[in-house]
């Protein structure tokens, strides 16, 4: 029996359905799952809640995407990699804080690997490669050249420190001690290249830097206006990449780095590994996000981008 011409439409009828209900079923393709540190900061005192899975929103924009995993750092989980990079134009008073680094160093546990570097002619000259011997990697703390000389822009160091750090599925941080004055761009506003290229450099690599502001030498070391915008300079890397900043102060160098390094020490103890789905995209590139919480008493620190990469066909 030969189909009729109403047999016909209504398989064609019934064929388009069928599409559009598999074409609203089907998700949208999601870029890859992005991971990163995340840490948990109490509005007041040390102690913070637990933070769960449920607690946690990770937002672009306007919109809300899906968390996939949120594991505490710690245990199985735990394993760390930290540079310590000295600016080597810092003042000689940094000698006087070396015993508070070196001891920051061997306070670190056996899941955690300690490298040294230090700023010169804006390179980082590694003195000491990640290792889990803490003794070795403090010894090869020194006290800095103190000439202007030794250093270009701190963040040309940064980014080069950061270019050869090999990735791992390990946590990754600087601590940086440094003036935070660039002298290659000395116009003192938010516009610093060199600056805004170390801090897209660290997001990139998913790397959290912290910073101590220590003096430098030469005229820079008095100089007030130059002082106060290295140190709004070190406290802008810290923010946009997860980590902190210590001693907004005037001209003179910190009284001691004992309780910043303390308080990093908390905040190495509090992290998180967020892992979630971004928003689908054509190109690789950074996009702008915020993890946020609904928990009283606690605040979610992250980089304010991360890098995402499109999804593959």
């Amino acid at each position: 029996m030969k189909p009729t011409i109403g047999t016909f439409v209504s398989r064609v009828i019934l064929i388009c359905l069928t599409g559009t209900s598999f074409a609203q079923q089907a998700p949208a393709t999601s870029a890859p799952a992005v991971r990163m540190v995340v840490t948990a900061e109490p509005h007041k005192g040390k102690e913070v809640a637990t933070v769960t899975q449920q607690d946690v929103a990770v937002h672009e924009g306007k919109d809300r995407d899906t968390v996939t995993g949120w594991v505490p750092a710690q245990g199985e989980n735990a394993a760390l990699e930290l540079f310590i990079l000295l600016d080597d134009s810092a003042n000689m008073t940094l000698g006087s804080q070396l015993a508070d680094i070196k001891n920051f160093v061997n306070q670190q546990p056996s899941t955690t690997k300690v490298g040294v570097a230090y700023m010169q002619n804006g390179m980082a000259r590694i003195v000491e490669n990640l290792t889990s011997d803490h003794q070795q990697a403090a010894n090869a703390i020194r006290l800095p050249m103190g000439t202007r000389g030794a250093n270009a822009s701190p963040y040309f160091s940064v980014s080069d420190l950061i270019k050869r750090w090999p990735a791992t599925n390990a946590r990754r941080e600087m601590l940086v001690a440094s003036d935070g004055i660039d002298p290659y761009y000395p116009n003192a506003d938010f516009q610093d290249p060199y600056l805004d290229t170390a801090i897209s450099d660290a997001q990139r690599a998913g790397i959290l830097i912290s910073a101590i502001y220590t003096p430098g030498v030469g005229h820079f070391a008095h100089d007030y206006w130059m002082a106060y915008w290295g140190q709004l300079y070190l406290a802008e890397m810290a923010d946009q990449t997860g980590g902190e900043s210590y001693y907004i102060g005037f001209t003179g160098p910190p009284v001691a780095f004992a309780p910043f390094l303390e308080d990093m020490m908390d905040r190495l103890n509090r992290q998180y590994l967020l892992t979630f789905l971004p928003r689908p995209v054509k190109k690789a590139g950074l996009r702008p996000v915020r993890v946020t919480t609904e928990l009283q008493n606690v605040d979610l620190v992250s980089a304010k981008q991360v890098y995402v990469t499109p999804a593959k066909e």
